[in-house]
């Protein structure tokens, strides 16, 4: 059943419209999170970014299926992560065309099912959004690959990187935290 789920899942996905809408463009500085109102896969809602549980949290954004592998790469190294700042949050972000809530609904109730872990669905908050707007507001040119944002509680990008994770990467993250505290 579970298999079946997913499957439909990624076809209703897949399929699809995309709504575009007119976008003022791109502000000058630092790229910002746009307001989104959502829920993680346990169902709590969401009005982002003003309700991340942390000062400053790490999205790991995805746009399709088959990215989760790439996600994976820095969710191996979440506590390794956390350490830099033990009050940070890591979330996953899948982010899909706007859609009616009964597909909505498809495809988070198949997500949940193939996500056995708590904290993972937790953690999990499906954007179901204008996907052209969303990345303009935060200067994502491509949905071809990944990416991790250090945002604090307004939304604005403090730290980003493409793609999987690195120690490259984790050293910029790293000294990113530590110059917000004032340690760098």
């Amino acid at each position: 059943m579970n298999k079946i789920m997913l499957r439909l899942s990624i076809l209703l996905i897949l399929f699809a419209p995309v709504t575009v809408s007119p976008q003022d463009s791109i502000q000058p500085g630092s790229p910002k999170f746009p307001q989104v109102e959502t829920s993680n896969l346990e169902g709590r809602k969401y009005s982002l970014p003003h309700d991340f549980e942390s000062e400053h949290s790490l999205l790991l954004i995805a746009f399709e299926r088959e990215q989760q592998k790439n996600v994976d790469t820095w969710l191996r190294e979440s506590s390794r992560l956390e350490q830099f700042d033990p009050a940070m949050r890591i979330y996953e972000l899948p982010t899909i065309a706007r859609l009616d809530p009964f597909r909505r609904w498809f495809i988070d109730t198949g997500m949940r099912h193939g996500i056995p872990d708590k904290k993972a669905r937790e953690r999990t908050i499906t954007l179901y959004l204008d996907k052209i707007a969303f990345r303009q507001s935060l200067k994502i040119e491509s949905e071809k690959q990944i990416y991790s944002m250090l945002v604090d509680r307004s939304g604005r990008v403090l730290w980003r990187s493409e793609g999987d994770f690195d120690e490259t990467k984790a050293n910029s993250l790293r000294d990113a935290l530590l110059h917000l505290r004032g340690e760098k």
